[in-house]
């Protein structure tokens, strides 16, 4: 599955790989090795879930906010649009960064980081001076060359595989349709293109069997707001299936993916993680499992659809709505939400703006403001509204999503808490403070459990609300 752990209303996708050999030679947490690596993790275990395959429980009683598995990742990127702001190798967000002398695109905290990331930066370094303004790998491809080396230098499993070793990752190839397959096609010729000088390659199909298994089970890697910073792969974590009614939440420390608990668990319970966004009611839902990871979900929010009703809200009026009117409608919000995503790119703010306003106008016709195709547009405006610099109209749009928020999505949910930070700074900004400070600590309580208490993030806002 490509998961996105966890991406907003207008988001999302997740990723997972593996390291190397030798302290020496491959970056980050991987190079801590050890012969016990077998061993598994302390209170969970890996278990035939019935009606899902492989899975992950717990063998000890977990509560609220409890870390459950830290893990490093496998492979990690840095996403091209974030280098210069971020240390390629941690992640850590800086001023003055250093600079690769040489190819001038990676930036680093410090000399130790830009040597700890040497191994998985030479695939790239003289390659990009090479090809300078038309080096244009997709992230995919980076993460894929950069397993790839990996694997090369590996002798012994490492950190992240302690219950998963990341050939035993699903890769669904002979699910994926032909679509996908151009796209997976595409990402090979990419990596020919631009890494044939520092990599071998294995076979075409074993080659496309691996971006297979990175496209289904790569984590996104997020901040607070849930803005996307680059790619990894996780094998451990790549265990945990999914429910819409999850037990986990997966949040990142630096590059390493943290499972803390949402709801109390006994011994014996599966772990469990959402792969997609949760707003949305059952068949869309549903059919995002079905296009992205070739499975539909039997939770039980999905068995009843019990959340349906609430999420489909539609205007009372005294001459009832026509189911066909709903059923029509429902359609063109769906059709509005594919053709935004598709022009988003393309279209200025300010069409993208008048097409968010038209679509609210048109279903506002027949849904109520809660309805979550309203919500979801809403959402959308208040993206073109920050990009605009326009503070006063993102917060309107934020101040009628948030209503709905805590509704739709789970306790502790990342989409919430994003939420009140986004508003919590723009109230701050038009010096409305003490309303920021409210968002502040409603995004903290909800944090404190996805993050821990001690999480940089936190530690970040504290000295926010202070400064304040």
């Amino acid at each position: 599955m490509t998961r996105h752990v966890r991406a907003p209303a207008a988001t999302r996708t997740l990723s997972r790989q593996t390291p190397r050999s030798s302290t020496r030679r491959l970056p980050g947490d991987c190079a801590q090795r050890a012969a016990t690596m077998t061993g598994g993790i302390a209170g969970v275990e890996r278990f035939d879930s019935p009606g899902k395959g492989r899975g992950l429980r717990v063998t000890r009683a977990f509560g609220v906010g409890e870390l459950v598995l830290r893990s490093p990742a496998y492979s990690f990127v840095l996403s091209a649009e974030e280098r210069g702001s971020r240390c390629d190798l941690c992640f850590t967000r800086k001023e003055k960064l250093a600079r690769c002398g040489k190819c001038k695109k990676a930036f680093y905290c410090n000399a130790k980081c830009q040597r700890g990331d040497w191994a998985m930066h030479k695939l790239e370094c003289s390659a990009a001076l090479a090809f300078k303004e038309n080096w244009c790998p997709s992230e995919i491809c980076r993460l894929v060359a950069r397993i790839l080396a990996t694997k090369r230098a590996q002798k012994e499993r490492c950190v992240s595989e302690k219950i998963l070793l990341i050939d035993e990752i699903q890769s669904h190839v002979e699910d994926v349709d032909n679509e996908r397959r151009e796209r997976n096609e595409a990402e090979v010729a990419g990596l020919h293109r631009f890494f044939s000088k520092h990599l071998e390659f294995p076979d075409h199909k074993d080659l496309l069997a691996l971006i297979s298994q990175v496209a289904c089970n790569g984590f996104t890697i997020e901040d607070d707001e849930l803005s996307h910073l680059g790619t990894a792969l996780y094998p451990d974590v790549a265990l945990i299936n999914h429910s819409c009614l999850p037990s986990v939440i997966v949040t990142y420390n630096g590059t390493a993916a943290e499972v803390r608990a949402v709801r109390s668990m006994e011994p014996g319970d599966e772990v469990l993680i959402s792969y997609i966004d949760l707003l949305y009611p059952t068949d869309d839902r549903n059919n995002r499992l079905r296009e992205s990871y070739y499975f539909t979900c039997d939770c039980q929010d999905c068995r009843t659809k019990s959340s349906d009703k609430a999420k489909l809200r539609v205007r009372k009026r005294s001459d009832p709505v026509e189911p066909q009117a709903v059923g029509s409608m429902v359609r063109y919000a769906r059709k509005t939400v594919r053709e935004f995503r598709a022009v988003k790119h393309i279209k200025t703010p300010g069409e993208l703006l008048e097409m968010c306003e038209q679509s609210l106008e048109e279903m506002g016709s027949v849904f109520e403001d809660a309805n979550v195709y309203m919500v979801h547009v809403m959402y959308q405006a208040m993206g073109v509204c920050l990009y605009m610099e326009d503070p006063e109209g993102a917060l309107r749009y934020g101040e009628k999503i948030i209503k709905h928020y805590s509704k739709f999505y789970p306790p502790f949910s990342l989409n919430v808490s994003s939420m009140y930070l986004k508003l919590g700074r723009l109230y701050m900004g038009l010096e409305r403070h003490s309303e920021g400070v409210s968002a502040f600590k409603k995004a903290m309580a909800i944090m404190e459990v996805a993050h821990g208490k001690d999480h940089f993030y936190l530690t970040e806002l504290r000295k926010e609300m202070a400064q304040r």
